[in-house]
Formats: structure tokens, sequence, C-alpha cells
């Protein structure tokens, strides 16, 4: 398929760790911008991602005409840093890129300090700095800079309206073009997952660190607990916090309903469970609510970020986040009470299907790409 409406453009997209759903939305929007017409690239870090990632950014190599490369990217601030702004401004001038794409807080950094020639730098936030309070030392930095960036940004693309809402009222109003575009998923995704015959009753699937709310989730299953029932939860990812929430299932007692396995493939995690649950303290617009939507799981998430924004008219059902006792009964309803949440699951997920494209996706953002590239050339 090819853009018609105009000659084929160079992007090159940055990203730091090849994790999670900032990754899956840079690889799906990378491999629609391909099937259109267009030379893509991309640079992520060369430390994080595993086994999962190099497969992937392998198999994705071969469909770049502009190649991936992968450099060292640390999470924090450090001499690092500068190399891999070289390395960005390197790649963008030997690609002739028109589009430097920057996703999260690094890749966004890293694709505005570096000097792309006559390309527009664009900035996805996936939630990252956004996350952060200007109270906190370390939030006070990352907002400082996200304000001194905003200058070098020409076109904002923001997957939620909240996403877009929390940097107006974090950073300020940003001076580039602005737009939304929600993520989206494919149309072989709508195909119903078959639970393992030993599927547990709840699935988390997600990083395993504080944001994503795993302690909420423990705390809740052990109220369910002593209100006299007994829930079991297989818990998928990976994290910076695991050892400290496997301590913590001990000490309350749970190893025998909480079961840690890993990083996994969302399909493959949907078999694990009946019932998902997304406890997070902040998100962006989850990829893992879209995927268990298109897959017809059940849903229990928190009201926080762009998540609203995928439930609709049933937003009233999210819980409020950092509640173990909240997220309790939510749990227990659903489980007592299958008929409305069975509904509520068709409900959702006729909502994703007409809402949440990946081909919708990719043509907004690559008609907000032009739009940026005209107003830089008026």
């Amino acid at each position: 398929m090819t853009d018609a409406r105009a000659a084929p453009l160079n992007i090159l997209h940055v990203m730091r760790a090849p994790v999670g759903g900032l990754f899956r939305h840079v690889t799906d929007l990378a491999r629609g911008q391909v099937a259109r017409g267009h030379r893509v690239g991309l640079i992520a870090d060369s430390s994080t991602g595993g086994a999962q990632a190099e497969s992937t950014l392998a198999a994705l190599a071969g469909e770049l005409a502009l190649g991936v490369t992968r450099v060292p990217m640390s999470r924090h601030i450090g001499v690092g840093d500068i190399l891999a702004v070289r390395h960005v401004s390197q790649r963008a001038k030997a690609a002739a890129a028109d589009v430097i794409h920057g996703h999260g807080a690094k890749g966004g950094a890293y694709a505005r300090l570096a000097q792309p020639g006559r390309a527009v730098r664009v900035y996805t936030p996936h939630g990252g700095s956004l996350h952060y309070h200007w109270s906190s030392p370390t939030g006070f930095f990352y907002l400082k800079a996200e304000r001194a960036l905003t200058g070098r940004t020409d076109l904002f693309l923001f997957e939620s309206a909240y996403g877009r809402d929390a940097y107006k009222a974090k950073i300020g109003q940003p001076q580039g073009l602005v737009r939304v575009v929600h993520n989206g998923v494919s149309d072989d995704e709508f195909q119903p997952v078959v639970q393992n015959p030993g599927a547990t009753d709840l699935l988390f699937i997600g990083e395993l660190r504080a944001l994503k709310g795993v302690d909420v989730l423990i705390a809740a299953i052990r109220q369910i607990a002593q209100d006299g029932r007994n829930v079991s939860v297989t818990i998928v990812g990976d994290g910076p916090d695991r050892a400290q929430f496997e301590r913590e299932v001990g000490r309350q007692g749970l190893g025998e309903q909480v079961h840690f396995v890993g990083a996994k493939p969302a399909r493959a995690a949907f078999a694990l469970g009946r019932l998902m649950v997304v406890p997070s303290r902040a998100e962006s617009l989850p990829y893992v609510v879209l995927e268990a939507a298109a897959a017809g799981l059940p849903v229990i998430a928190s009201n926080v970020g762009g998540i609203p924004e995928i439930f609709g008219p049933d937003a009233g059902a999210l819980v409020a986040p950092g509640d173990p006792a909240a997220l309790a009964r939510a749990i227990s309803q659903a489980m007592q009470d299958r008929g409305a949440r069975h509904s509520a699951t068709l409900r959702l997920k006729a909502r994703v299907r007409a809402s949440f494209s990946a081909d919708a996706m990719t043509d907004a953002v690559l008609a907000a790409y032009r739009e940026a590239l005209a107003r830089r050339v008026g």
C-alpha cells in the first residue's frame, strides 16, 4: 500500500528501552509506514529488552530500508547521552531524514537535541516524564528538561487526550503542532483466546514496578482471602521491583495463590488467566488494555491516564488507583456477576474495534508529519 498523497518520507524513530507498550507502538508504526511506501529506520538502547526484543528487532531490521541500530542509552542522565545524541545526529544525516520521531522521555530528548538537518522533530511522550511531579527533586529536573525542549519540537503526537492535557498542565502550552492519535490494534488481534485448563482467576501483565500497582493487587488479593475466598493470579512480566513483590507475597502467605511467570507475549499470556487486572497508579494509553479487549478478555482497570478514553461510556466502572479495598470489591463483583462481566466485555471489544485501529493510527501519524513538514516549508 502506497501513500499516494505525496512522495515517500525518510523516517527515523528513536526510543530507549525496546519493551512494553512503547516498543509495540514503534514497531507497529514502523511496519505500517513501510507498508505505505516510506523508508524507515530505528534507534534503540543496546542494553535492555532481552532475547524477545533482540528477536523482534532482528526481524524488523530486514523490513526497514534505513535499518536498526542500538547504542547504550541509560535510564538516567549520564555522559553516555552525549554519544547517543551524536549517533542520532549521524543517522539522521546519513538517512537524509525528513522526520525524526522520538518516543518516551529519553528518545524524545535525543530526537530533539540531535542536529537532524532538514528533518522535523516529532515527540510522543508515552507517559514518561509526565508521570512525575514538580514537587519531587527528580520530577523537577525531568519536567524542567521537558520545558526546555518544547521549543525544539515541531510536532507533538500524544496517544491520548489525557497525555496532551497533562503536558499542558505540567509543562505549558506546546509551541509546535499538537495532535492526539490513539494507539490501535490490528484485525487479527480480535481472534478469541482459548484459556489454558489451569488458568488462574486473575491475570496481570506488565512491567514489575510500583507505578504499575502490583502491590495494590497483592493487597487486594489478601483482603479477598481475609473475606473467606481464595483467588489465584498469574503475574506476567519482569522489572526492577519483582523481588520486592515476591517477598511481599511470601510475607502475606499468598505463595499458593500468586504465581510469577516472567515476561511473555501478550497473546500467550492471555491464556493464563480469566480476568485481567490493570491496577496501575499511572498510565498513558496502555496497549495491554486494547489487546485484552480485542481478544475478548474481561478487564478491571484503574481510572488513570487515557484508560477512560478506551472504556468510554463504561469508564464509571474503573477503579480508583492505589486503593486495595476498591480493587478487591471490583474483583469480587466481577467474579460473582458473570453475566454483567460478559456484557461489559462485549461492549469494550466493540468499542476498541470501532475506535482503536492500527491502520487509522498509522494514517493519522503520517498526516501529522505532512502537516508539520508543510508548516516548516511555509
